[in-house]
């Protein structure tokens, strides 16, 4: 691990794009709790041309849809409260498993968005060479597999909390590196026409950054509340107690 001296500012996270930032300052009302909110915490849902009620992951269908907060149990209550055919004022056909079929299609554009960044470049594969990029700050990303060793993904957490201290003493703003567990090694190794994928670390680009934001948004939708949580994202996807929300996306 690099001292903290040398720690370099090139290491943090880009600047989020101009379209994007515009994105998250835009708000929507939750038709399940009637609270406003940024649209980067919420999913949209319009019905398709045979009437059969789908979530608009792209946020970008024609027609007019109903905005629930990001969360599989918002899109279960939802369901079981009806929400969706009182918002939309006329008959709706659910999908047998919405909230299921909602969570495939965000780790669709998740993994879509991993295979983008692996052409691009901005995709690195093997224990090996992420240690590597994690020394150097050379990542905004690390990602881990749900079924990865404990050993092995303690050798990649360490040296990465390490690396959030020494940005932290050095004052660096604006640095973070989140690291996610959110699919198998086999999902993320079959839809990136590999093996198997254990250990990867997303580099700096817009196509890896904008895979960073499609696993957040997974991460959010996924995680599951505790009774004292602070609606910040841990690294398997559990919301982060008070005690603990400083190192979010962190093992600690």
């Amino acid at each position: 691990m690099r001292s903290p001296k040398r720690l370099r500012p090139k290491g943090r996270t880009p600047a989020r794009a101009p379209e994007m930032a515009r994105r998250e300052e835009t708000t929507r009302l939750c038709a399940l709790t009637r609270v406003e909110k940024p649209v980067a915490e919420l999913i949209r849902f319009v019905l398709g041309p045979d009437g059969v009620l789908v979530p608009d992951t792209e946020a970008k269908a024609e027609g007019r849809g109903v905005w629930i907060s990001l969360s599989r149990d918002a899109v279960a209550e939802a369901v079981k409260k009806k929400v969706f055919a009182r918002s939309l004022k006329t008959e709706v056909h659910l999908p047998d498993d919405l909230p299921g079929l909602t969570q495939l299609r965000l780790e669709q554009r998740y993994l879509n968005a991993l295979g983008m960044a692996r052409k691009a470049g901005q995709l690195t594969f093997g224990a090996t060479k992420v240690q590597g990029l994690i020394r150097t700050g050379d990542l905004i990303a690390l990602i881990t597999a749900t079924d990865a060793a404990e050993d092995g993904r303690s050798k990649m957490v360490g040296p990465l909390k390490a690396l959030h201290y020494a940005a932290a003493e050095e004052e660096i703003e604006g640095f973070e590196v989140p690291h996610f567990e959110l699919l198998s090694s086999e999902q993320m190794g079959l839809a990136l026409g590999l093996e198997n994928v254990i250990h990867a670390a997303l580099t700096r680009g817009a196509a890896a950054q904008a895979a960073v934001e499609k696993a957040r948004r997974l991460a959010l939708y996924t995680a599951k509340p505790t009774e004292k949580d602070t609606d910040r994202i841990a690294v398997d996807g559990d919301l982060l107690p008070e005690a603990t929300d400083e190192r979010r996306e962190i093992h600690g």
